[in-house]
């Protein structure tokens, strides 16, 4: 997921990018409103973070822009702490409004939150090499061979294989598959990734499952 951060405070910039990017997602920053303006005319972002006091171009102006194209998720973030800032904010579109200061771990579940509202951009059919996957049909087979998964590995397997090649952190596991939305000391995450492997790459001469060290999990054909 591709998060977009328009905040012109610089460290309150880096402390979301950090803490997000750590949480799994890729995230894109902006510290003026016309490159905010910029960026989102030119490409495409699961979320939005948005200041409203930005120089060049505030947040009012900005969310405008935004709902004219389409309905990208909107986490206003701002000191801006009226009633009246924040129904003007909802009443422009917003999905969310968010005081500062912050708690980090509020933020997080509200992002997730307004994530796992926005449309499932998921295929029906995924194929990686000789592994198949039916999402309509939840059917799993690989090199023609029906492989039967749980419901967790089942789920487990196609958040992977629907971001193939990209590497997938325990938090962002973790969430996605068990709603676990804080930091837990369990190992329910590794179980899982050796269950799955049992299934889908041991019988198998070529492995798709890989783990990378001190990041997390990806499926992929070329590593």
């Amino acid at each position: 997921m591709r998060i977009l951060v328009v905040e012109d405070e610089r460290k309150a910039a880096e402390y979301l990018r950090k803490g997000l990017s750590e949480s799994g997602y890729q995230v894109a920053v902006a510290h003026e409103g016309l490159d905010a303006r910029h960026m989102i005319e030119e490409d495409t972002f699961d979320l939005i973070i948005l200041d409203v006091m930005l120089p060049g171009m505030d947040g009012w102006q900005l969310i405008k822009l935004i709902r004219m194209r389409g309905q990208t998720p909107v986490l206003f973030l701002t000191a801006r702490d009226s009633i009246e800032d924040r129904v003007k904010g909802l009443e422009l579109g917003a999905d969310d409004y968010l005081i500062k200061p912050f708690s980090y771990s509020e933020l997080l579940a509200r992002v997730r939150s307004l994530l796992r509202r926005a449309p499932l951009r998921e295929l029906e059919h995924y194929r990686l090499e000789d592994l198949e996957v039916d999402v309509m049909r939840r059917q799993v087979s690989r090199a023609g061979q029906r492989i039967v998964l749980t419901n967790k590995e089942f789920a487990l397997l196609q958040l992977l294989i629907s971001h193939a090649g990209d590497v997938m952190s325990r938090t962002r596991i973790a969430s996605d598959v068990w709603n676990i939305n804080f930091e837990s000391d369990t190992n329910v995450v590794d179980v899982a990734i050796r269950r799955l492997r049992a299934k889908i790459d041991d019988p198998f001469q070529h492995k798709l499952v890989h783990t990378v060290r001190g990041m997390g999990y990806k499926l992929d054909a070329s590593a």
